[in-house]
């Protein structure tokens, strides 16, 4: 994908350099530190003798810098609870046969770090409504609505002095009916359900999902097929979807249509191979065409398996919302396969070093993405001052460490994959139109639902007033306008969970001070005013959830989509 330098120096510059100067006196509004603001500087300064955008000068010129230790909790965590609120049951639940974390009592009590007491996520606390104010919608509308994909790939692509990821996928070229990439990269497109709470478009953002596994899962005798490629991944998602009470010798999922005879493998178990089957139907011992050498292991990426997920500005007045412009761009690789005993001590320790109080390390860099204990290696991009994706600092990529490192619903730290459209209608690009509002499994009610009645808002801080006013009139839930949306309903998550035209822009504003101040290392989460649930410094102790019996046993990624 090529494509001209985007004009943000022209479209940010001139509409927030004047309302920052005047605002900015005005009000408290966080700014980058001094050693971003120096790394900045280095940038722009190699920039200006090369003549060309560098998008790996800011990580290099932070080097290994880190002010906030603890930048691995999001500010999610700081939320007030007022021992009624939870939000926290969709991250953290009950060990699990796939995850042996157990953080259900991250519910119950805080126990952060000393360092992580106090909450770094000051953005949070920002009132940038003048700012916000002063940008136009055509303004923020023209921002949105330009490719900062492009540049990043042309600048990087022959680049001999990085060997992270370089973006390969040409989303110009697009993706064929079957959501595999028309440019021979290997990605597929993966439409899923996303995550309650911030992950919702109504929350500021809107993402897609791309999925890549090594070469040999995509031939049959050294040669490329499209048919194998579609029978690993049906095995790869049932082993992941499908519920874990079931033995692999009992596993039905449903699948894309499949050609049996060019897969050359019996996926339904009916004994011939024939031309097209829509079921696979017990989990096979390995994998089909060249990577029949390779384990299937119930819940755990093979070695090789890639994932690029962008996330994106939402723009109002495209059906999909998904806008052009990206907000960052990440990569993850599973780079090594730990064994079941291997991945059992990681979770151990990973419990241990909390209740000392650890703070967290990975191994790697900017440069060579970080590393978890768990085999998995994460390297992401984020907008500059200019709005081109960069690479993230070391710090910077600490917040995505996190989640995909320490957190107990998670499968082999994952979250999307899990949550996949069963079948044909789960392989093409992100759009939540047409996808129903599914229970999480052993639930009887929707998960957006549930959300609403446990966390008392349509967001973690319970920010979201427009959400709020739609299905929380009088401080109740209104459970039959949410169940529209639900298997069986007249509405689908699309109607749900899309801001209005006015929300989409004035969160979108709001992140675009944040780009320009280059802050996030402060968050990434922008409000055009002060959040007043969140906590600026915990006590441990108790968050009285407990106490009220708001604790929940029963958060996970599994989906009861056929109820």
């Amino acid at each position: 994908m090529t494509g001209s330098p985007p004009r943000a120096s022209i479209t940010l510059g001139s509409v927030l350099v004047a309302a920052l100067t005047v605002a900015c006196a005005e009000q408290r509004v966080p700014v980058r530190t001094d050693a971003d603001k120096h790394a900045q500087q280095s940038a722009a300064k190699a920039e200006g003798s090369s003549g060309a955008f560098d998008p790996l000068a800011v990580a290099r010129a932070r080097g290994k810098r880190i002010d906030n230790r603890e930048a691995t909790v999001p500010a999610q965590c700081y939320t007030k609870t007022e021992g009624k609120h939870n939000p926290c049951w969709v991250c953290h639940t009950e060990r699990h046969d796939l995850n042996s974390l157990g953080d259900l009592e991250l519910q119950a009590e805080y126990a952060f770090s000393p360092t992580a007491t106090k909450n770094h996520w000051t953005n949070l606390f920002a009132d940038r409504s003048a700012i916000v104010a002063a940008i136009s919608d055509a303004a923020a509308l023209e921002w949105v609505r330009t490719d900062n994909y492009g540049p990043l790939k042309t600048a990087l692509e022959h680049r001999k002095d990085f060997r992270g990821y370089r973006p390969d996928l040409d989303f110009d070229r697009a993706f064929d009916e079957r959501g595999f990439a028309r440019d021979g990269s290997g990605w597929r497109a993966v439409r899923y359900k996303p995550l309650p709470g911030s992950f919702w478009p109504s929350n500021g953002s809107t993402d897609d999902v791309f999925i890549r596994l090594p070469a040999k899962f995509r031939q049959l005798g050294g040669r490329p097929s499209i048919e194998v490629y579609a029978a690993n991944l049906a095995v790869l998602e049932a082993s992941f979807a499908s519920p874990p009470d079931i033995a692999s010798a009992d596993v039905s999922w449903p699948t894309e249509p499949i050609d049996e005879r060019e897969a050359q493998a019996d996926l339904d178990g009916d004994g011939a191979l024939t031309k097209t089957v829509e079921r696979l139907r017990r989990l096979p011992k390995r994998y089909l065409g060249d990577a029949r050498d390779v384990v299937v292991r119930r819940a755990i990426y093979p070695q090789g398996t890639e994932f690029l997920h962008s996330v994106r500005y939402l723009d109002p007045e495209v059906p999909s919302m998904m806008a052009k412009r990206m907000k960052e761009l990440r990569y993850s690789r599973k780079a090594t396969e730990p064994e079941t005993s291997e991945v059992l001590r990681a979770y151990e320790l990973e419990g241990d070093e909390k209740t000392e109080g650890a703070l967290p390390m990975f191994s790697g860099s900017a440069e060579s993405g970080l590393y978890n204990d768990f085999g998995w290696m994460l390297q992401g991009y984020i907008e500059d001052d200019a709005g081109r994706l960069r690479l993230q600092t070391y710090e910077e990529h600490f917040a995505c460490m996190g989640c995909h490192s320490a957190t107990g619903v998670t499968l082999d730290q994952t979250f999307a994959f899990p949550r996949k459209v069963p079948g044909a209608d789960g392989f093409r690009v992100q759009d939540l139109r047409g996808m129903v509002d599914a229970p999480q499994l052993g639930h009887r009610k929707p998960e957006t639902l549930v959300y609403f009645e446990r966390a008392g808002g349509g967001d973690e801080f319970r920010a979201n007033a427009e959400l709020s006013d739609r299905f929380l009139g009088g401080g109740r839930v209104n459970a039959r306008e949410l169940q529209r949306a639900a298997p069986g309903g007249d509405r689908d998550l699309a109607w749900l969970l899309a801001p209005s035209r006015e929300r989409a822009l004035l969160l979108a504003k709001a992140y675009m001070v944040v780009v320009r101040d280059q802050s996030f290392v402060l968050g990434r989460d922008a409000f055009p005013a002060p959040v007043e649930n969140v906590h600026r410094e915990i006590e441990n102790g108790s968050t009285e959830l407990g106490w009220t019996g708001q604790v929940y046993r029963d958060g996970r990624l599994w989906l009861e989509w056929n109820q």
